[in-house]
């Protein structure tokens, strides 16, 4: 885009690098989840011994530059990703598109929803919700959150306030699952899809069902990190390390028969996903996006800068791929680093051929 990048300080972000000019329009905050008692009383997550922490994006990389091959109705060949925000710290995760087509992303560190437009210009979403770590939103336009309780060494004042919960944030802000009180599994969510029925699938290892009833676990023996549903939201979709494991969908909190959907030919573990309108499955990893056709069969990469931690199909017209990889550069070009348990994370984008959902929950 030929911009200077620019420092500006967020939170605990200081020092973070955005490419473009950001303009900053708080929405109501969304203060912290307050317990809501009588939830959370989900039985117990039973995980398989996980490769690396789950949720834990995967390891900063320099950027690389390698050709992208066509994918017949997914992606020309030659196209190229375009680099449009970056920041240190943890900003960039669970990638959705707002109703207008511009991005919207969960900045745990500094605990707002960002909204990112195609030009590469932000604007704040939701000020204020506490740990945000993935969002979702359903056909009514309400936008539905994951809060993620704090890493051991969070330097927030208010870290002991901000729990693991399942949250509506607008219009009307209203907890539907106070996930772990009561005991249940001490995992932070991952990633949250709304069910257009008033409540959410989640993953924290598991995968669980929240509602104003309470959480539930619908799916044990996964070490789940990115969820979707397919089109026409029969059938959702996990990533349990290498594979995809898909479940038909029979009502809220309600799935069976539980399948391996894919395997990610190219390598590396799932993140997150997309889908576009003829039910192909786009999903994150280290080498790239990979793409499945609707019956699990491998299309081909999408090989990326970086390794990728969230996916959206987004724009205006519902083209554009957009990606948050993992790592940064100052305009050095040396690598960003906040600590020892993260690096940075950089937004970039490439126009597809095929084209993403409106109203879509992702």
């Amino acid at each position: 885009m030929g911009k200077a990048l620019s420092v500006i300080a967020s939170g605990i972000c200081t020092g973070a690098l955005l490419l473009g000019q950001a303009s900053a329009q708080p929405a109501a905050p969304a203060s912290a989840p307050t317990p809501v008692p009588g939830l959370g009383k989900a039985p117990a997550c039973t995980p398989p011994p996980p490769a690396q922490p789950p949720g834990a994006a995967p390891p900063a990389q320099p950027r690389r530059d390698l050709p992208v091959t066509a994918i017949a109705g997914v992606i020309a060949g030659g196209q190229a990703w375009k680099k449009l925000w970056q920041q240190a710290g943890n900003g960039a995760d669970g990638l959705i598109p707002d109703q207008d087509g511009n991005v919207l992303m969960a900045q745990e560190d500094s605990d707002t929803v960002l909204r990112l437009m195609p030009d590469g210009t932000t604007s704040v979403a939701v000020a204020d919700a506490k740990g945000i770590g993935a969002v979702s939103m359903d056909r009514q336009g309400r936008l539905y959150g994951a809060h993620r309780t704090e890493r051991p060494g969070s330097t927030k004042a208010d870290r002991d306030q901000i729990f693991n919960a399942i949250r509506i944030l607008t219009p009307a802000q209203q907890v539907i699952g106070q996930a772990w009180a009561g005991g249940a599994p001490a995992e932070r969510p991952n990633d949250v899809i709304a069910d257009n029925r008033g409540g959410a699938w989640f993953t924290a290892v598991c995968l669980y069902h929240a509602s104003p009833r309470g959480v539930t676990t619908v799916a044990d023996n996964l070490n789940a990190n990115g969820v979707d549903l397919s089109p026409d939201e029969k059938t959702l979709y996990v990533t349990n390390g290498p594979t995809i494991v898909a479940f038909d969908v029979k009502g809220p909190g309600k799935l069976v028969n539980r399948r391996d959907f894919a395997t990610l030919q190219a390598g590396g573990s799932g993140d997150g996903m997309a889908v576009d309108t003829a039910g192909r499955l786009y999903v994150s990893s280290g080498p790239g996006v990979q793409v499945f056709d609707k019956t699990g069969r491998y299309l081909g990469l999408i090989p990326s800068p970086r390794a990728v931690i969230s996916i959206t199909i987004a724009g205006p017209d519902r083209q554009t791929l957009y990606m948050a990889g993992s790592g940064a550069d100052d305009d050095q070009g040396k690598p960003i680093r906040v600590g020892p348990q993260q690096t940075a994370a950089t937004v970039y984008a490439i126009p597809l051929l095929a084209q993403g959902l409106k109203g879509h929950a992702k």
